[in-house]
């Protein structure tokens, strides 16, 4: 029995200081960014900072705006989520409920190469096919835009979005499907009415997911968007938060270099913002 109870205390032992090292991690992060950030948003003046038009750190006479970059990370993200949740919820919905099970089997086996791809090669293959079909479809001189990158999130973020929902969907007692048909309901009635509100919580797990992934990118999105720091346009290259910081940190020095970690502060309390929002509104939904 006291071998037992070492043994659990050991484990419990771990597991504490594996969750230390996961809180202090992002609290060191969080510091760093901080001390990083704020010496040039304090020089440039925050309004000028977040409010400014136009970005061009390596003038003469530098500007240092990033309210394209913002606008642009809202509108891109917001597209993907508008795009790839509907289809990877219903995605879901079908593999879990209605498809059979060799299908299924298939399609998860795909969704999991899928989710294992890097983000380099979304780019390349969106650079290739999707920017010259974009250009040839919308008669438009450049088809690195707003719109390819959108496109190309929302392929990202399904992987994530139809695993996490699959499972949830899979992991609902069948006794309450039954309980369902039992008393008259059809199928699909079933499937939406009482399936999947008791999923909902894995669903939303998975929707979040899906936008940390559309926020975070920056490598695929910088092959597709064009990397122009333009006010965002459905068919115009556009620059992202990220691909801001990742396009200029390697040539970057004085206040520039400051600028970009003012710009990662700036994304990261962005994120924070977004899943404090999220995690709000899902314990609202299940107090209801």
């Amino acid at each position: 029995m006291n071998a037992k109870k070492a043994k659990e205390d050991v484990i419990h032992f771990i597991f504490l200081i594996l969750g230390l090292i996961a809180v202090g991690s992002v609290l060191v992060i969080t510091v760093y960014l901080v001390i990083s950030g704020l010496p040039a948003i304090r020089e440039i003046g925050l309004a000028d900072f977040l409010f400014g038009k136009r970005w061009a750190s390596t003038a003469a006479e530098p500007e240092y705006g990033i309210l394209p970059f913002i606008l642009t990370s809202i509108y891109g993200t917001a597209g993907a989520i508008i795009i790839g949740v509907p289809i990877g919820f219903f995605a879901s919905v079908y593999l879990a409920k209605m498809a059979p099970k060799k299908v299924c089997q298939v399609m998860e086996l795909c969704i999991g190469v899928l989710s294992g791809i890097p983000s380099v090669v979304y780019g390349l293959v969106g650079m290739l096919i999707l920017v010259p079909g974009i250009m040839a479809i919308f008669n438009v001189p450049d088809g690195a835009s707003l719109l390819a990158a959108i496109i190309v999130l929302a392929i990202m973020i399904l992987p994530s979005v139809i695993k996490v929902s699959l499972s949830s969907l899979q992991a609902v007692p069948r006794e309450y499907e039954e309980a369902s048909l039992a008393l008259g309901a059809t199928d699909t009635e079933t499937y939406f009415k009482v399936t999947v509100p008791a999923a909902k919580s894995g669903i939303f797990t998975a929707i979040v997911l899906g936008i940390g992934r559309a926020i975070g990118e920056a490598m695929a999105v910088m092959m597709v968007a064009g990397n122009v720091a333009n006010m965002p346009s459905l068919f115009q290259s556009v620059r992202f938060l990220t691909t801001a910081v990742a396009s200029e940190m390697s040539y970057s020095s004085g206040l520039q270099r400051q600028a970009l970690f003012s710009i990662a502060l700036v994304l990261f309390f962005f994120i924070m913002l977004i899943n404090a929002t999220l995690m709000l509104i899902k314990k609202r939904s299940q107090s209801v």
